[in-house]
């Protein structure tokens, strides 16, 4: 690239940068961006950025695989119900362990390593993402009522405390949050990444819900990528099954988001380097958005 080249993509930038400036954007981190040492730090950069040019991120980070990876070496065989993992007790405990004192610790440790604030938190953190159970419902039929599948200690957010994360943003710090949620009795719940992130991004009615995947975006009956989708195409995708597996939370978690008062919400692909500042500062952008 020369250096008009350069100048040009700055002044691109210029305009959103404008708009973005003292708003909050929740960020999901997860997948391949996550495993691969390269797109960890290109990742770590962009937040850092993101920060320098007045942009408040919260960033809500997964952690699956690896959780799986030690399962399996436990002889746990991992098991999951429309992309959420079943939870016994025994898997909670490896999902905290994992998530809490091991994943979090890491990305905190990245951008603060890079020259940003970064503070890790639990859900159980000042009771920061409170919980309620999940089940799953099966249907069985017109004339019979659905099946109930209880998939152990797997958590739906009912509240979240802002007042922890207006703290540390006007303090100058980057929330990381691992999404393990606290129950009525103080048990520990495991909630699926991008629902936690959409219920915060909710919360904080922020600019936007960036939810970083491994896939391109929302795909199409003929695997063809969906630019943008408006809240009711999305509803629609999920009940006609052209959505399916670990697709499923993620376009649950726009839509709570963008119900809630958040402007835009965005499935990108996360292995593409830089995939969040092409996003926030290009104007083709990259993946599936969905507006209200």
């Amino acid at each position: 690239m020369d250096n008009l080249s350069r100048a040009q993509t700055l002044i691109e930038a210029l305009p959103y940068i404008r708009q973005f400036a003292d708003k909050t954007i929740v960020i999901k981190y997860g997948g391949h961006a996550m495993a691969e040492q390269s797109l960890k730090e290109k990742f770590a950069l962009d937040i850092i950025l993101m920060k320098y040019v007045g942009i408040n991120t919260v960033i809500v980070h997964g952690g699956g695989p690896q959780i799986s990876q030690i399962m399996e070496r436990m002889g746990i065989r991992p098991m999951f119900v429309e992309g959420q993992r079943v939870t016994d007790d025994e898997t909670m405990s490896v999902v905290e362990m994992v998530l809490v004192g091991t994943v979090n610790k890491e990305i905190v440790g990245l951008i603060n390593r890079h020259g940003g604030r970064a503070v890790g938190l639990s859900g159980r953190d000042g009771d920061l993402i409170q919980a309620d159970p999940m089940k799953i419902y099966k249907y069985t039929g017109d004339e019979r009522p659905p099946e109930i599948i209880d998939i152990g200690k797997v958590g739906k957010v009912s509240v979240v405390n802002e007042g922890v994360l207006k703290a540390l943003e006007g303090s100058g710090f980057i929330p990381v949050i691992a999404p393990v949620g606290v129950g009525p009795e103080g048990q520990a719940y495991n909630i699926n990444a991008d629902l936690v992130a959409g219920a915060v991004a909710g919360e904080l009615k922020a600019e936007k819900l960036i939810l970083l995947t491994d896939v391109s975006g929302v795909m199409n009956s003929k695997d063809e990528l969906i630019p943008s989708m408006t809240a009711d195409t999305a509803r629609k995708a999920l009940e006609d099954g052209t959505v399916t597996g670990g697709m499923i939370p993620k376009l649950k978690a726009c839509l709570r988001a963008v119900s809630n008062g958040v402007n835009k919400a965005h499935i990108i692909d996360g292995r593409k380097e830089h995939a969040i500042l092409l996003e926030l500062f290009t104007d083709a952008g990259v993946g599936t958005e969905i507006v209200r």
